[in-house]
């Protein structure tokens, strides 16, 4: 994607960001990743740093890819991510990646007493459920050491919920992250847990509907800030995020929580804040134009990571078609042209994705300002 031309598209959305974003709000990511994936997708340190800077994101906590060697037990990529941490002058928080299969307890606990604050579990990319003796083990050892699990719950899952709610009742102490909003099981999991005092929700998504259906179930005070580096961009979720937070007319101290006060509070050792009840209403409304262009958007984003790019070029045309309207409804015009200058830049480097993320961008952008601009 031409770099001029892109500047120029996500400049409305940035100052969006400065506007919307509370003076002196500290901004902590709490998922990001560091190295290399089989996936080929990797991030070095210097890069993710940077992706902070870009977001004004103070901290982020961080853990290893599904790394090609992973064997034996994480221990190599686990020892990489807490050398990178280390210097990176505080602003990287490490967690240890298990495999529950994998001499978990063993090297969970060497990489604790190393310096990791937390664990990542993944069941997607090793292959675990949540019932019998290993995964015990792993949150056994949490609850010991006081370190939070951070668990993937995010697309590609077979059903979660039962085993990982009956686990993690069993042990009320640890804190747990259940990443990308918990989508896998969202419903069963927000129910479930309602009543654990140390359940967090990150809201690493590429579907802005799913972080406003969450805000309708779990109070803010348990909600936090998360992007998903290299998958996903920490300046990016942020405009999602506060789009969000405006849509939904959270306080201020709210939002503070949000972006990062809750997971600052949590990894410097002060506990989590008191939760108050959901802010959300469960109801979405849309405007028919914001709706179309959402739908349309969505649908390009995962042909995006497919690498059809007809399909990409195709959805985001239909996107942009949407916004052509001569009597746009309730002052909505600004707001149109603005997601149709963003798309006119994604569709014309739709036919080169060899560096997506870009175009991802303007796409996800897009999409967060057509979920949250009512009438």
């Amino acid at each position: 994607m031409d770099e001029r031309a892109y500047a120029r598209a996500i400049k409305p959305f940035e100052a969006e960001t400065a506007r919307l974003r509370p003076t002196n709000a500290e901004v902590f990511d709490a998922h990001t990743h560091l190295g290399l994936d089989e996936d080929g997708r990797a991030l070095a340190t210097e890069a993710l740093l940077a992706m902070l800077d870009a977001a004004g994101a103070r901290r982020a906590c961080v853990f290893p890819l599904h790394d090609p060697e992973r064997v034996p037990a994480y221990r190599v990529p686990n020892d990489r991510v807490l050398r990178w941490a280390e210097e990176s002058s505080g602003r990287l928080v490490p967690y240890c990646r298990l495999d529950p299969a994998d001499g978990a307890v063993r090297e969970g606990e060497r990489a604790l007493a190393a310096g990791a604050r937390g664990i990542k579990l993944h069941p997607r990319a090793q292959t675990f459920a949540f019932e019998g003796q290993d995964i015990a083990q792993i949150f056994a050892l949490a609850d010991q050491a006081a370190v939070p699990i951070l668990i993937h719950a995010g697309r590609g899952m077979p059903p979660i919920a039962d085993g990982l709610a009956d686990l993690a009742l069993r042990h009320p102490n640890v804190v747990l992250i259940l990443a990308h909003a918990a989508i896998a099981d969202q419903g069963i999991l927000t129910t479930r847990l309602a009543d654990h005092p140390g359940v967090l929700y990150d809201v690493s998504c590429f579907y802005p509907l799913d972080v406003l259906e969450l805000f309708a179930r779990v109070p803010a005070e348990r909600i936090v800030f998360a992007s998903d580096p290299p998958y996903g961009h920490p300046a990016t979720s942020l405009y999602m995020a506060l789009r969000i937070a405006a849509a939904l007319e959270l306080d201020e101290t709210a939002v503070r929580l949000f972006l990062g006060g809750t997971m600052g509070a949590l990894c410097d050792g002060r506990g989590l804040p008191a939760p108050l009840a959901p802010r959300g209403s469960g109801t979405i409304t849309m405007s028919g134009p914001m709706a179309r262009v959402y739908s349309y958007c969505a649908t390009s984003g995962p042909a995006l990571f497919g690498g059809q790019t007809e399909i990409v070029r195709g959805s985001l045309e239909l996107a942009r078609a949407a916004c052509r309207d001569p009597e746009p409804p309730d002052h909505l015009g600004p707001a149109l042209e603005q997601i149709a200058s963003a798309l006119s830049t994604a569709i014309a480097s739709a036919e080169d994705l060899v560096d997506a993320l870009p175009t991802l961008d303007l796409i996800h952008r897009c999409m967060s300002l057509a979920a949250t601009e009512t009438a």
